[in-house]
Parts: C-alpha cells; sequence; structure tokens
C-alpha cells in the first residue's frame, strides 16, 4: 500500500484524504461497483483515527436496543441543538443524526469492540438525555481496526486505487465544475483527471498561521495530527469555495501542556468535572481573579466562560492543606506525587507565601491576595459564593501555596467549507459546485456542534457523511 500507483489518464472518481470520511465514502462506493482513487498527504491511511479519541455518538442503534435504551435521531437532534444553543448547522445537524445509527450499526457488524458500560449519556462533554455516546478502548484506533479490514480488503480488490505521500495542491476547474485535482507525491506534482471530488482532508489544527486566522487565538495545542494542515480547505478556498463557523470558536477547560508557548504537548490532565472530584482549590485567570464557580456542573459553561479570559489560561491555586487532604487532582497521579513536580515541570508552581506565589508564576499579588482573602471571608461568614459556588470544604491559608497553570485550547477545526443538504461545495452566492463535495473536519466544529462540544459529533459524521456520499456516487454515476 505504500507504492505511488500511475495516475489515471481518464476522468476518475477522486477523493482526497483517507481518514474517517474518505475511507468510508472509497470502500461504500467501492463495494458498489464503483472503482476510486484516493490520495492522502500522509504515509499511512486513517488520518485523525490514528491519535484522536474516536468519540461516537447516534440514536437508535442495534447496541441501545441490546440494552433497552429508548432513543430516537429526533431526541438526538433536540439535544445537540440545546447544548449548543441553536449555534449548529440545523441542516448538517439533521441530515448526521438521521443517519447516525447506520455507522454505528455497521461499525457494530463489523466488529468493533466498545467499552462494556456504553452506550453512556457522558460528562466528559455536556451530557446527553439519552445514552448514546460510545468509544472503544482502543479510542479512535478502534474505530480505524474495523475501517482499514473493509477498506484493505477493497484495494486488494482492484477497486481502489490508493496513492499515499501525495498531498492536494489545487483543483482545475472549467466554469463550476471540477475537471482535475493537482497532488504533490513522491515523484513531484501530477495532475488527475477527475469526475467528481470528495475533500475530506481534515482540519487545520496543526497550520498555525490559518488557525490563528480562522479562530482569533493562537494555536495553543501541538497535539494534533500532523497532516491537519488545512490543505483541502485552502484549495477550496482558492477555487472560490464559502467558509462557514467562524463565530463558533470554542475551547476546551483546559489541560496543563509540557511548557509555556505555543505548539505544546498535553502533558496532564487536571480533574475538573465536579461529578469526578468537588473541588477544593480556586481557578484564577492571569489577572488573579476568579471567573467561574469552581464547581459549575456543566462543562459547556465552564468552557464559555474560561473563552473570555485572557489567554485562554487559569490557573489552580491552593495551599498545603488542599495538597494534603483533597482528592487527586491531577489524573493518574496522587497528590503527593505532585511534590516532585513544583518548581521542577514549567507548569507547576510552589511558594512559601501567596505574595512569593504570585511572583513566580508573574500573576498580580494585590490581586491573588484579594481574591483569596474574599474566598475565604465568605467561607467563614457563611455566606453566598460570589459565582455560586457551593463546596467549600477549607479555606486557602496554610502555607506552602501551590499554583497549577491550565491552558484552554482546541483539538478541533472550527471552521469549515460550507455545503449543503447533498454535501455539495458551495461559494459565498450559496450556489453548489457541480462536482465538489466535502466531508469529514473539513467542515469544520462550528457548524457540526456549534458553539459547543458534543460528544461524538466529529467522528460520527465524518463517517456517516462518507457513507452518504458513497451511496451516492453508486447511485448517481462517478
Amino acid at each position: 500500500m505504500t507504492a505511488t500507483p500511475t495516475p489515471p489518464t481518464t476522468p476518475t472518481a477522486i477523493i482526497v484524504g483517507a481518514g474517517s470520511a474518505g475511507m468510508m465514502a472509497a470502500l461504500t462506493a467501492a463495494e458498489r461497483g464503483v472503482p476510486v482513487l484516493v490520495l492522502d498527504a500522509a504515509g499511512t491511511v486513517g488520518g485523525t483515527l490514528n491519535v484522536a479519541t474516536g468519540q461516537l455518538s447516534a440514536a437508535g442503534t442495534l447496541l441501545q436496543r441490546r440494552r433497552g435504551i429508548t432513543d430516537s435521531p429526533d431526541a438526538h437532534y433536540a439535544d445537540i441543538m440545546r447544548i449548543s444553543r441553536n449555534t449548529a448547522d440545523p441542516t448538517l445537524v439533521r441530515l448526521a443524526v438521521d443517519n447516525a445509527a447506520r455507522t454505528l450499526d455497521w461499525l457494530t457488524e463489523n466488529g468493533m469492540e466498545f467499552l462494556p458500560d456504553h452506550p453512556v449519556e457522558g460528562f466528559a462533554h455536556e451530557p446527553y438525555t439519552a445514552a448514546r455516546y460510545y468509544w472503544g478502548p482502543e479510542f479512535g484506533r478502534s474505530i480505524l481496526r474495523v475501517l482499514r479490514r473493509a477498506f484493505d480488503a477493497q484495494v486488494a480488490a482492484g477497486r481502489i486505487t490508493l496513492s499515499l505521500n501525495t498531498a492536494l495542491t489545487g483543483l482545475v476547474l472549467s466554469g463550476r465544475r471540477v475537471t482535475a485535482v493537482t497532488a504533490t507525491g513522491p515523484e513531484g506534482e501530477r495532475t488527475y483527471p477527475a469526475t467528481s471530488v470528495l475533500l475530506a482532508t481534515g482540519g487545520y489544527n496543526s497550520n498555525p498561521d490559518l488557525f490563528r486566522e480562522l479562530s482569533g487565538h493562537p494555536a495553543y495545542g501541538g497535539n494534533s495530527y500532523p497532516h491537519s494542515t488545512g490543505g483541502g480547505l485552502e484549495a477550496a478556498r482558492r477555487a472560490g469555495a464559502a467558509l462557514r463557523g467562524h463565530e463558533n470558536y470554542l475551547c476546551s477547560f483546559g489541560v496543563v501542556m509540557d511548557r509555556p508557548g505555543l505548539g505544546t504537548k498535553m502533558e496532564f490532565r487536571h480533574v475538573h468535572h465536579p461529578q469526578d472530584r468537588a473541588p477544593w482549590e480556586i481557578y484564577v485567570n492571569t489577572e488573579g481573579r476568579r471567573f467561574v464557580a469552581e464547581d459549575e456542573p456543566s462543562v459547556d459553561a465552564r468552557e464559555h466562560a474560561l473563552l473570555e479570559q485572557p489567554e485562554l489560561r487559569r490557573y489552580v491555586v491552593f495551599d498545603a492543606r488542599v495538597l494534603r487532604d483533597s482528592p487527586p487532582m491531577i489524573t493518574g497521579r496522587t497528590n503527593a506525587e505532585l511534590l516532585d513536580l513544583f518548581d521542577v515541570h514549567p507548569m507547576f508552581t510552589a511558594a512559601p507565601t501567596l505574595a512569593e506565589l504570585a511572583a513566580k508564576t508573574g500573576l498580580p499579588a494585590d490581586a491573588l491576595a484579594a481574591t483569596v482573602a474574599d474566598y475565604n471571608a465568605a467561607l467563614d461568614s457563611g455566606g453566598p459564593d460570589p459565582f455560586g459556588r457551593r463546596h467549600r470544604p477549607v479555606r486557602l491559608e496554610e502555607g506552602p501555596f501551590y499554583a497549577i497553570r491550565v491552558q484552554g485550547a482546541s483539538v478541533t477545526s472550527t471552521v469549515g467549507l460550507a455545503v449543503g443538504a447533498d454535501l455539495r461545495v458551495l461559494d459565498e452566492a450559496g450556489e453548489p459546485f457541480e462536482n465538489l463535495s466535502a466531508a469529514g473536519e473539513l467542515l469544520g466544529s462550528g457548524q457540526l456542534m456549534g458553539k459547543s462540544f458534543c460528544g461524538g459529533m466529529m467522528a460520527t459524521p465524518a463517517m456517516t457523511f462518507g457513507l452518504l456520499y458513497g451511496e451516492a456516487l453508486a447511485t448517481n454515476g462517478a
């Protein structure tokens, strides 16, 4: 599968991207007798499934029925629109949820292993009203294992021609029709005549300049798939395609990176879900001020609160008693084990006094002192917390004092290509290209989830739209 095939000299159906959307589209078309050419910039197939959590969601599935769970696409749709505050694209959400069970059932019937207690409602993201949230023990690779078996079978049968290490460089148009794609591979740039083109090249999180342009924020995290550079989006934009979702950027509630700066890697997870661990510490922004109830049960509310803070950053601030007596606050570490990280790891800081902690972290000393004093005073008086926090077990007063720097970031690309209900790419006037379609993360999380994170609403729509595209290719002709 690593050889570079001879490019076709006659037009063919081309799928650019061999991730969750592209693989599903290609194998669906090939199984129905339509030969396809698949190009991918990477040296292997799978795209972000190689690194992603692979969260899935669908209503009315075989697994739900086996467990006696009553659910429907209508309920799924209502949940997405509720969680996103109606910021998700209703047409694409409807298309995704109405067909998502077919994707989940296909995975189930083809041997995917799911975690034993799944589906669940979930709370890593805002929970659904029904248990329709699934993933496998190997995360994205659990999906890829199933996809690859079916995909490789079609490659072996000669119905899929796969060209790896081949990056899209442009689209050749005649009017509103794509007649060819250009791509650079091991043997230089080539032109591939096309009868139809599906762009499934993924997002742009590994392109810092494009990320900043489209999201309005720096790309703080560097854990993204290395080939998520926005090549398909840029090629379509040069051809006149419209983009959607700029207004829907949202960061997660944050992770502990390996170092300050941009392009850093996630190293530790702070346990911030009160359903897992009620907080003993406080969270402050770069101005030394609290900004949210630390035990706010809605992760969506906490994420939106962090989005309004400078540099999308928070500091977890606590004292010696909290470190000694509270449940573990970092996943996979006891609090005692954290002592080895303070003042050794750049994101973990300790100091004998609050003033010295402020100096070492760069937080304003007066503001931090006032924040802690206000927190303690409200606790002492028994009065309400200014942010509505309910769990306030102890004062913060016993030195040494500690701070853990946590960075909000996004692992999805918010902005994507505008498409219609048939997945054809639209221009700024809302008119479709004749034979150019798009699926997967190239559509952007801002359309599929709105200004929110809805569990399973990236990988599932990607595969589902790939399935629908492959079927349409077989029905309508390549």
